[in-house]
């Protein structure tokens, strides 16, 4: 970890200036040049904002509730969030890898689950109930052995499970 303090150091930079100083600022520019260039030079756009002032507040009360409505759409009525999660997926392994990991142990602890409560009742576990988690054990030992994070077995594990979904929205 402490040979990459230099790359964490550039990545907390690069958050910081893109989520927040360069936001303010790219606010301030394009309501100061808009103003400046736009309304100031036009006299039915001067009647309507007399100050930059007014401007600025007209243009704030106006954009800050649009914005969150363009937020929302990007986020949940749009492919447009989860194409980048996607490719997120696709150039990060270890979050490729987690995901994979937790579908795993998920199907596994629901089988077992299942067989506990069987067992727990007292009723008969059957042989293909024994067949179905010795395949379930020899599958996910054979996937867990062929992966590695230079190979794509685990994104397309995940592109196979999220094509069965299609993409199940809200």
């Amino acid at each position: 970890m402490k040979q990459r303090i230099g790359f964490r150091g550039w990545f907390y930079f690069r958050t910081g200036w893109s989520t927040y100083f360069v936001f303010i600022l790219a606010a301030i520019n394009t309501l100061t040049v808009t103003y400046f260039l736009a309304v100031d030079n036009y006299p039915i756009l001067k009647a309507i904002f007399p100050t930059f002032e007014q401007y600025a507040l007209i243009m704030i009360s106006v954009g800050i509730p649009l914005l969150i409505v363009v937020g929302y759409f990007h986020f949940k009525k749009t492919f447009a969030y989860k194409s980048e999660l996607d490719v997120f997926a696709e150039s990060n392994p270890y979050l490729s890898r987690n995901t994979v990991n937790a579908d795993l142990s998920l199907k596994l602890n629901l089988k077992l689950i299942s067989l506990l409560l069987k067992m727990s009742t007292g009723e008969k576990i059957d042989k293909n109930e024994i067949d179905e988690i010795g395949k379930l054990h020899r599958d996910i030992l054979k996937f867990t052995d062929e992966r590695n994070f230079k190979n794509n077995l685990d994104i397309d594990f995940l592109k196979k499970e999220i094509s069965k979904s299609h993409y199940i929205d809200e």
